[in-house]
This record gives C-alpha cells, sequence and structure tokens, in this order.
C-alpha cells in the first residue's frame, strides 16, 4: 500500500490532551496537514481546547461520538496525547516499597484504561471505506524487553498494559475496519511539566521541544498505513521492543 502524503488527509482530527505535546502536535497537523479540521479536546474545555473531554470519565466518552457528529467531516484521526507520570500525590517508585494501591490505579487509569475507552468511544462512526488513523502515545520505558534499569513500576506497567490493549485493537480493527491504522508513538523526552523533573539525566540533543516532539511524531504518523497497524515506534520511526 502507497503511503499517505500530508494533502491527501481530509476531514476531520481529535487531538486529546492539550498539554505541551499535544498542543505542538494540533499545530503541526495544521501546518503539515491542511485538508484537516483540527480539533482539540481536554478537562479545561472551550477555555483550553476546542472541546471539553475528560477521557477519565465515562460520561465524557460517552457523549464523545455525537459531539464529534455535530461536525459533519469524516472523522479521519484521533491523537491521544494525554498521559500522567508525577502529580502531588503521585511519584515514580524507586524501590518495591514505594508501590502502593492509589499510584498503581492512578497510571493505569489515564496510561492505560483511557486509551482503549477513548477508542471505543469513536468506534461508531468508523466506516469500512474510510482510513482512520488512532495513534497514542506510548513511551519507551514501557517495553518489557528494553527494561534494563527497573523503577517506575507503575508507569511502566502501564504503558505496556496500553500497548497490549492497542495491539489487540489493531488486529480486531483489521478485520472490521480494513482502512484503520492503530499506532503506538514514543515522543522522545520532551521538554514539558511531565519530564521536567527527570531532564537532569538526558542529553541535551536529546531533550526535545515540544514543537520538535510534535514533528517528528507527525512524520512518523504519515508513514502509517493499514498493513502496519499496531506497530510500536519511536520519534524516528524505529521499532521498539514489546
Amino acid at each position: 500500500m502507497v503511503e499517505a502524503s500530508s494533502t491527501d488527509w481530509v476531514g476531520l482530527a481529535l487531538v486529546v490532551g492539550p498539554g505541551g505535546i499535544g498542543s505542538a502536535v494540533a499545530a503541526e497537523l495544521r501546518r503539515s496537514c491542511p485538508g484537516l479540521k483540527v480539533l482539540t479536546a481536554g478537562r479545561h474545555g472551550p477555555s483550553a481546547c476546542s472541546l471539553r473531554l475528560d477521557i477519565e470519565n465515562d460520561s465524557d466518552l460517552d457523549g464523545l461520538a455525537a459531539t464529534l457528529r455535530t461536525q459533519t467531516l469524516p472523522l479521519r484521526l484521533v491523537f491521544n496525547c494525554a498521559g500522567r507520570l508525577h502529580g502531588p500525590e503521585l511519584h515514580p517508585e524507586k524501590r518495591l516499597q514505594q508501590v502502593d494501591r492509589f499510584q498503581l490505579e492512578q497510571q493505569f487509569g489515564i496510561n492505560a484504561i483511557a486509551p482503549i475507552l477513548l477508542a471505543k468511544a469513536i468506534e461508531p462512526l468508523l466506516e469500512r471505506d474510510q482510513p482512520f488513523h488512532f495513534a497514542s502515545l506510548s513511551a519507551r520505558v514501557g517495553s518489557i524487553g528494553d527494561n534494563r534499569s527497573g523503577g517506575w513500576y507503575g508507569y511502566r506497567a502501564a504503558k505496556a498494559a496500553q500497548n497490549q490493549l492497542l495491539r489487540s485493537l489493531s488486529i480486531e480493527w483489521s478485520r472490521r475496519w480494513p482502512q484503520a491504522t492503530v499506532s503506538l508513538l514514543h515522543p522522545g523526552t520532551t521538554d514539558t511539566a511531565l519530564s521536567r523533573p527527570f531532564q537532569s539525566f538526558v542529553a541535551p540533543e536529546m531533550l526535545f521541544t515540544p514543537e520538535r516532539a510534535a514533528r517528528q511524531l507527525v512524520e512518523v504518523l504519515l508513514q502509517q498505513t493499514p498493513a502496519k497497524s499496531g506497530s510500536f515506534l519511536a520519534w524516528d520511526g524505529q521499532s521498539i521492543d514489546w
């Protein structure tokens, strides 16, 4: 199958998670794919993005398809950029004794459960003869085969769970929606609030601005086809070990 060019993407795109990478991805899609109408969605609604959507809230997800239908354009892309690594009561674990139920539930809620339920929410909009892409940010630390340092139990496990869930989704959709493509994308370490406490361990040339990360992610995404659905890829297009 021939890879699509940016001018082939015509219709509606939804970027979920208006943080540093999400906002930059939305801007890059508007720049590089002029045929797309790009909407953004997040917890704070119209003040920060096009739609209010808390992807950890079932009632918000239940109403998403109806909201998107009002746009009348065919849905071409949903790109989930939402995620969580740390917060006021959430800290990556350095050793086993720091693992607790609350933190595991927090990590799995946003990083594993939310993406698959987002896919479920938009599935009613898919058509067998309509190309469609579902992409979600994963992380290299979610690779089981690449785990050489341990730690970060909850975040690693949640991203690995997301990978398995969306890999299964790609197989189901290949049968039901043969023009759908599912992609799991690692953006590299990006200068955002999520990575800021951990940037001292990153070489300066490998710390990306959100704009550079978004450009690289969109370039990789444009190369994906249904034949490649279910791939776990880094920002440079290289496959990552499960």
